[in-house]
């Protein structure tokens, strides 16, 4: 006996020693990535300082107020050189990620495609054009992280499709930017590389997934970012940092594989975020072309329509100000019925739609979907049980077992309708028990997405103007509120391009009726959410726009509409 309780005291210490160690190796490893991201810094910020003793009269202000349309103008004539514009936005990136967190690295090798591009007489549609890119956006010898520890030592080798699409078309990558930690949160914290702040209110967070790239384009550090959207990560960083974005249909572009590994229902968009809708049109033209449609040929060879973009014609917009799920804050229900009423005075056609069940597709499609297998294949990428302080409630949730789960969704039966109004957590989630119950749950989802167009075809419709979440969140709160992203998620689900501008700002008139919301049932959701947006005053208020699938142009075109209707203003 007491050989067997010494075997087994040896076997719980040695069990304990090697998890010590284990996390000790995690430490070192995050520790050297740090370090590695510190040193690049400080290698930008002294070739930054080289250039500006070597050229010290450059215009910084002036070339950093130019949009994207003027900036490519003056950088194809000549007027200004690529470098020039590469390290002013260098120095300007430094600036902001001080202040943010929002660069991950620098990538030097933006050196050698100035270099490549100078040598080339041949100007492409971003030649000159520095561009900052999400981490898990691959770019040949960096990393592509997602915020987790398992990635560190995984160095591409090379560019993914559409990196090399941009730099055959003249563009610079030059920076990589923050993210949370496996993507699945519109938070943009991670354990390896910190919190990414909002530039416009450093207590605010800049949404996610993309918010390294929210932070860093609204701070004036990029003039254009590409992101990625599985539930709302372009949009909302939009929404919350006051930028313009779109999520194309997942096919329109290249895709990326998510990180971890998500379900082909709901595909990974990749798409531009920049500070006005002209910049996000050009840069859907640069990369519908040629090189994209050879390189990957799963994209439909579809190059960017200019005429449906550059139309004038009155449009038939369907319109509703909240989906019935979660009932958003007063400014940016506001926002929806300031922007209806001036279509019509523009002279557009506006009809009432309303979203059919949209709590059933929160619950049943989108998170099911997520959460086809109970959460392991999520729970799999926290290695070292290294996880950040905004996933843990989820993180928790999917640990407990099914068993208990099931006992649980007895016990709150009685409360049935309110859990399907607001789902705190995927503890309540459903799974796929059988490859039988997931052909079953594909088929809901083409079957929902049928009904959604045949409703959307009856009102002859030909974009939807819609809220999107926000304004900004106090940081923190994101990851308390995971379902709250029900506007966004929707259009994930219908896998329907969707983009949002920013037409508005937070009054004190809004805040006044902040005081009086109840939400849904003035519940703790509710009162969470009325906690995550008070003292939002000045922040940018935002609507969505959307059209039907592969009607990219379409949806830009009605982007600028309100872009330009809300400068009138």
């Amino acid at each position: 006996t007491s050989a067997a309780l010494a075997l087994l005291g040896g076997s719980v210490a040695a069990l304990v020693v090697w998890k010590w160690l284990g996390k000790k190796m995690v430490q070192k490893k995050m520790e050297e990535a740090r370090r590695t991201r510190d040193e690049g810094m400080k290698k930008v910020a002294k070739a930054v300082q080289q250039f500006r003793e070597q050229v010290p009269s450059v215009q910084r202000d002036a070339i950093l107020s130019l949009p994207l349309l003027e900036l490519t103008a003056k950088l194809q004539e000549g007027s200004l050189s690529p470098r020039t514009v590469l390290y002013t936005y260098l120095e300007k990136a430094l600036e902001v990620t001080q202040q943010t967190n929002c660069v991950r690295h620098f990538i030097p090798e933006c050196e050698e495609q100035l270099q490549e591009i100078e040598r080339h007489k041949e100007k492409g549609l971003l030649y000159g054009v520095p561009v900052s890119i999400k981490d898990h956006i691959g770019h040949k010898g960096q990393l592509a992280t997602c915020g987790l520890v398992q990635f560190l030592g995984t160095v591409m080798k090379e560019d993914s499709v559409l990196v090399k699409v941009l730099k055959r078309q003249g563009a610079i990558p030059f920076a990589m930017t923050n993210v949370p930690q496996s993507l699945f949160s519109y938070s943009c914290s991670n354990p390896i590389f910190g919190q990414t702040l909002n530039p416009l209110g450093p207590q605010r967070s800049p949404g996610g997934s993309s918010g390294g790239e929210g932070a860093l384009i609204a701070g004036g550090g990029s003039v254009l970012g590409m992101g990625s959207d599985m539930g709302g990560s372009i949009r909302l960083p939009c929404s919350f940092c006051g930028l313009c974005g779109l999520k194309p249909t997942a096919g329109r572009l290249r895709w990326v594989l998510p990180c971890p590994p998500g379900n082909a229902l709901l595909p990974c968009a990749l798409g531009p975020m920049a500070r006005d809708v002209d910049s996000l049109a050009l840069c859907m033209k640069a990369l519908l072309c040629q090189e994209m449609f050879q390189l990957d040929p799963t994209v439909p060879p579809i190059p960017f329509n200019e005429q449906v973009y550059s139309s004038s014609a009155p449009l038939r917009v369907g319109y509703y100000d909240t989906d019935g799920y979660f009932p958003l804050p007063p400014c940016m229900r506001r926002a929806v019925k300031e922007t209806r009423r001036a279509l019509q005075a523009a002279g557009h056609q506006l009809v009432p739609f309303s979203p059919p069940r949209v709590p059933y597709v929160m619950t049943e499609l989108f998170l099911k979907t997520c959460f086809a297998d109970g959460g392991r294949t999520w729970l799999d990428v926290f290695t070292g049980g290294i996880v950040d302080p905004g996933l843990k409630s989820q993180v928790n949730s999917c640990k407990i077992p099914r068993l208990v789960k099931k006992l649980l969704a007895l016990l709150v039966k009685p409360l049935q309708f309110l859990l399907l109004l607001k789902l705190k957590d995927v503890a309540m989630i459903s799974t796929c028990r059988s490859v039988k119950e997931m052909w079953n749950h594909h088929h809901q989802i083409q079957e929902y997405r049928a009904q959604f167009i045949a409703q959307w075809k009856e009102l002859q419709l030909d974009v939807v103007l819609c809220p999107v979440l926000g304004p900004a969140f106090t940081t923190g709160y994101p990851g308390k509120l995971l379902t709250a992203i029900s506007s966004t998620m929707l259009y994930n689900v219908l896998d329907f391009p969707a983009g949002v501008v920013p037409v508005s700002t937070v009054t004190e008139a809004d805040e006044e009726e902040l005081k009086l919301y109840k939400g849904c049932c003035d519940d703790p959701w509710d009162r969470t959410l009325k906690q995550a947006v008070s003292g939002a005053g000045g922040m940018p208020v935002a609507v969505q726009c959307v059209a039907l699938p592969w009607q990219e142009e379409l949806c830009l075109r009605f982007m600028k509409e309100l872009e330009t209707l809300s400068r009138d203003q």
